[in-house]
This record gives C-alpha cells, structure tokens and sequence, in this order.
C-alpha cells in the first residue's frame, strides 16, 4: 500500500511538472506598450477584442473596445509590441458611443479587413432608454478607416446591442452579421440589474440577422429566415454543429433561467430559413451564457462548445451524428465555481490536443447575493494519460485576479504559438488589486505546428465558417475559422493553428469551405504558414523553423520514468486506477 501510493504521488508529481514545463505564459503587457482598461457605463457589460491584421503586413493587430473610454487600434511593430494608432485612423467617431464588442472580415472584398463596433447608447446626456446605432467601419487600404454606418443602412437599428459576429450563411462568399441585442426597455438603473428585476424589465430583445447584399448593403433578414426569439442577448456565433457545410447559429442570452434560454438554429441552405433545433440538440441551457468557444477537443469530428457562465460554466460536448450534446464539465475536471467570460480553445503547448483558457471576473458590483469574490483566470490542459483536464494557470503563469472580461488568441510574434490577451474591467468600486487589460506571451512551445491561412474565391474572404482538418502523427485535427463571439464579445485569429508534437510531416490538409466544397493538400512541411487559396490556387508557404527544442529532450526523460515506476509496481497502478472512496 504504501508503495503504491508513493507511486501515485510520484505520478501526478511528474504529470503536473511535465505540464509545468510545457505551458508556460509571461505577462508583457507593459513592454509590448499596451496601456488599457474597459470603463463600464453602469452595471456589468464588460468589453471585446478584436484580432485582424489592418495593414495586410502579414503580422495581426489587434482592436480593443473601451466602453466608456476611447477605444485602441492597436498596430503590430513586429517586434513584440503595439503601437496605439487610434488617433487619426477614421475611427474617431466611436468616441461618441459606449462601445461593447466588435468583430471584422472583409464586408466589401476589397482585400482589406473592415470593422464592426456594437454600442449601448451615445456618452453624455443620459437616456431613459441607453441605446444606439453600431458602428461599421471600412477599410482604405491605407492605415484608415471609414465610417459606412449610413451607407450600408444600419444607422436606423438603434438598440442596446452586445456580441456580434461574421458569417456566411447563405454561402455567397459575401460576410453577413448576427448582432446580439439586450433589451428593449428598462426602468431603472443598470447597476440594479439582479434577479429579482430583471423580469420586470419591458421587453427582451430580438437579435439582428444582418445579410450582407454583394458588399453594397446590409438588411435585417430576421424574420425572412424564421427568427422570432427574444432574450437577453449576448450574441450569438456562427458554426456547423452538424457537418452539412453550411453555418448554423448558436445564441447566447444572459438569464436564461429567469426568461429565454440559448438557442440553436439549423441552417436549412440552400432554404432560405432556420429551424430552432436546441432542445433535440440539448443546448437550451438556461443559464446566464457569455460566449460558447468553439473546438473539437477530442478529435472525433464534431464541434464541441464550452459556455461560459456565473457559478458553472458547461462543457458542451457533442454525442455524435443525429445525437444530442452532454455538459462533461464536472466529469472532465472543469467543475469549478467561477464567474467566467471569455473562453478560447487552442494547443498552448503543441502536443497535439487542445487547451482552454478561460477569463474570470467579479461581476463588480455584484448582481448575485454573494458577496465579493475574486476569481483568477483558468487554463486547463488535456492530460491524455489521465484523460482529464487539469487547471495550471498559476503554474503556466497566466493566472489574473482582474475583472476579465473579452479574451483572444493569436501569434503575436508569427514565432508559431497562441498568445493570449484579456481585457479587463476598470473597478467601479474599491478592488484589492489592479485591473487593466493584459497581455501574455507564450513561451512554452515545444512540438512542431502549422498554421493555415484561408483565400476565400466563392467562400468568404478569410474562410469565415470554413473549416481546415489537419491529419498529422496519426491525429486528425478540426478547427472552425472564427467570426467572432468565440469568446465574449471578441473574435480570435482567423489563421487556424495546430500544434503536431513530434510530427515531422502532415499527411494532409483539408480545407471544407464554406457550402461544402474540400480541397486537399498532401505532404505539406511543418513549422510554417499555408496560404490556401480556394479552388486549387497558389499555395505559399513560409521558410520552416528549425530550431531544435530541448524540451522534447526533458520529456522524454520523464516518460522514462514513469515507465520505470509503472513496470516496477503494476499493483500500485491497479489501486490508482480505482474510483475515489
């Protein structure tokens, strides 16, 4: 007995350390000359960002919403740092409103990124109803941007709006929006929204279901295409649960157990409609929803969805063609009591199976009877051996006790690895510890990559729902290319990332478009940048990193050991492996 428990110390010791050595972030949020905090007006709503790249430099820049402080565009220097370049950019008049969440794609296919901002309602005199128009911002190729607000008919859907993201549901190539909306009216002020008002508040809001007409125009198609929900909305996001090609619609609405629950809408392409599938799907959770981020964590080739929430946040996980989705959240390690925001899913670490980083954060003032909490940030890696997932944020360095909020994942330095930035919230009232945005760097590569940047001819610009399955080292991987709303208010890197562990060659890259067409590559190298463009094109790639990295090396070493602890004592291996008493 006591060998075998000295066995099992030893093996969560070496598990754990060999995590440790893997995940590791480092916080240069002030040497990258990142200097931001979100203001809130009122209440709880928290701010997003936005990764694209403005200038088509080949390095990804980021847009951070600041509510009811001014918003940064922020320029990357290719050197790890940003420069703010707001000022003078075109996007000045965002000054005027409360921005919220924001998202981009190329709405005119032009070649450059443009931008979508939501808003609550103008700063100044306060209304007795917050709301607004949103906000779309052209790009004009040439570090600017210009307002299109009026231009493409949005400057009549005043709402107080949250979450919005990219897509193309009708598979015209053109990116078309889905815009979360909040309310409709409410009598008092925000910083009173808890459960017991919440109900009585007016009206719920419809959502917008913004089509985007041959990058001239957007109408509201809502009703066309057989929306008729109501709720508290935080956004919704576009994905294909259901492998047929074409996007359909998750929505997310903040107190779902007190009025509307999430929502799944099946795309009915080449119908020009929807039809509510959520309960058959088991995602009409009622909860309080932030963001659903998207991947497939276990490889089986359906997307699985983690959503965020207040206390517990569930882990979505799909039971497979025709079958519904079960929350694995407390089973699979992730049962903790959190206020959570932004989530993200990628391989930190490049071992071939995919991480979750998670941004907490106090509601500030509380809308909950429960006191003041703090609540760091989690990040929990996939352990194959153990088949859990196990929270290492304090040990990869990423823990935060920040009001977080919006989080997004990129490769700051185009070195191959996810880096991660969080936007915090600005205290409204006295907070025992400092609250701004962060940045961290991801120092913890180990394993090879690749990275797969989509050309959009017939699908999207970017790949916007597109999917890349990567098969590499006896593993097929799935990534769904991110419009927005992955994370809370916020929209990641379009560039699809894969980490291939000891894979010195990828067997094949598929990309499904958007509408359902494949294209496959065979025999690409590792430790590079593909740019796939659509029907067969030009494929460029990127001179391959090969620099050797020791902590394969130290890996290995660890693996040796277990081995020699398990071979040594196979009885202490069969107690561990029963359930706990």
């Amino acid at each position: 007995m006591k060998n075998s428990r000295l066995f099992a110390a030893l093996f969560i010791f070496l598990i754990y350390n060999k995590i440790d050595a893997q995940i590791h972030f480092t916080d240069i949020t002030a040497a990258a000359g990142i200097k931001h905090e979100f203001a809130v007006y009122d209440g709880m709503f928290g701010g997003g960002a936005c990764v694209l790249d403005v200038n088509n430099d080949g390095f990804e820049d980021l847009y951070l919403t600041g509510g009811m402080n001014d918003d940064q565009l922020l320029l990357n220097q290719k050197d790890g740092t940003f420069k703010n370049s707001f000022e003078g950019s075109g996007l000045e008049l965002s000054k005027k409103y409360v921005t919220e969440g924001v998202t981009s794609a190329d709405v005119n296919r032009d070649g450059w990124v443009d931008l979508f901002i939501t808003t609550i309602t103008t700063k100044g005199e306060r209304k007795p109803v917050p709301r607004a128009e949103n906000l779309l911002f052209l790009n004009t190729g040439d570090g600017k941007f210009k307002d299109a607000t009026k231009d493409y008919g949005l400057e009549d859907l005043y709402s107080f709006s949250t979450g919005c993201s990219f897509g193309d549901f009708n598979c015209d190539g053109w990116p078309d929006l889905y815009v979360g909306n909040y309310f409709l009216d409410y009598d008092g002020p925000l910083t009173e929204i808890n459960d017991a008002t919440i109900v009585n508040a007016s009206k719920t809001a419809e959502g917008y279901l913004l089509l985007n007409k041959n990058g001239k125009a957007f109408k509201d198609a809502y009703s066309d295409y057989g929306l008729n929900h109501r709720g508290f909305g935080f956004g919704g996001l576009f994905t294909d649960y259901d492998n047929d090609g074409d996007q359909d619609l998750l929505v997310l609405h903040d107190f779902g157990y007190k009025a509307k629950p999430n929502y799944l809408l099946r795309n009915n392409f080449p119908d020009k409609s929807f039809t509510y599938v959520e309960k058959e799907a088991g995602l009409d959770l009622r909860i309080n929803a932030m963001t659903a981020a998207v991947g497939d964590y276990d490889n089986n080739g359906f997307m699985d969805y983690y959503v965020t929430n207040i206390k517990f946040n569930r882990f979505m996980v799909s039971g497979g063609k025709d079958k519904p989705y079960s929350d694995k959240a407390e089973e699979m390690g992730m049962g903790f009591f959190t206020i959570s925001w932004g989530a993200n899913w990628a391989d930190f670490d490049h071992d071939g199976d995919l991480d979750l980083f998670v941004a907490n954060g106090d509601l500030n003032p509380n809308c909950q009877p429960m006191g003041d909490f703090l609540f760091e940030n989690n990040l929990y890696s996939l352990n194959d051996r153990m088949g859990m997932f196990m929270d290492v944020a304090r040990a990869a360095g990423i823990q935060d006790f920040g009001i977080g909020r919006g989080s997004v994942i990129f490769d700051l330095e185009n070195d191959g690895d996810m880096d991660v930035l969080v936007v915090n919230q600005k205290a409204v009232k006295n907070y025992p510890v400092p609250s701004v945005t962060h940045l961290y760097r991801n120092d913890s590569t180990y394993g090879n990559w690749l990275k797969v940047a989509l050309d959009g001819i017939h699908a999207e610009k970017h790949g916007l729902g597109s999917r890349v399955t990567v098969v590499a080292g006896g593993q097929r991987m799935m990534r769904e290319i991110d419009g927005g709303m992955s994370s809370h208010l916020s929209q990641n890197s379009t560039i699809a990332h894969f980490g291939l562990g000891n894979a010195t060659t990828v067997d094949s890259v598929i990309v499904t478009w958007s509408g359902g067409k494949r294209q496959v590559l065979t025999g690409q190298g590792v430790n590079q940048l593909l740019r796939i463009k659509e029907e067969g094109g030009a494929v460029v790639q990127a001179e391959p990193d090969k620099k050797f990295n020791t902590r394969w090396l130290l890996v290995g070493i660890a693996a040796i050991v277990i081995l020699g602890v398990f071979l040594g004592n196979r009885r202490g291996v069969d107690q561990l492996s029963q359930p706990p008493h």
